[in-house]
């Protein structure tokens, strides 16, 4: 009988966000398999903060860059081949959108509206996290 790994895999992410005509828009990207849409999130990099990893993240996977907001915006669990990882979220206020990047074979973007996003995304404290941040992101978006 295999032992049950208990081992929390720390990563970071981003909500990569815009402001389009009013509305609060959202980048949700493609698993590598294309079975789901998911943010860009990843292993914490060695030496680099928390925000500054969620950065990297969302250029490689997204090819998008833009300053980390370095408050966090929360934190969710899933799983995945047997280990548990706790990702912990930032914003990620959108300035540069990359034509070429480096998993865009791997990967297809798409935004939508925050509230369409959180019906989208499967893990359900995602969704929660999406659909009550809202108001956050406004504050972010306005004070700018």
């Amino acid at each position: 009988m295999r032992k049950k790994n208990n081992k929390i895999c720390k990563q970071s992410g981003v909500i990569p966000y815009r402001l389009c005509d009013g509305k609060v828009e959202v980048l949700l990207i493609t698993s590598r398999k294309r079975q789901s849409l998911v943010i860009p999130k990843g292993g914490i990099c060695k030496g680099m903060t928390p925000p500054d990893s969620a950065a990297k993240e969302a250029w490689e996977e997204a090819g998008v860059i833009g300053q980390v907001n370095t408050q966090k915006l929360g934190a969710y669990k899933y799983r995945k081949r047997g280990n548990i990882y706790q990702v912990h979220l930032f914003w990620l206020p959108v300035e540069k959108i990359l034509e070429d990047w480096p998993e865009a074979s791997q990967r297809e973007r798409i935004w939508l509206d925050i509230n369409h996003a959180a019906i989208i995304v499967k893990e359900n404290s995602l969704k929660k996290i999406l659909q009550n941040s809202q108001e956050q992101v406004r504050v972010f978006t306005t004070s700018d």
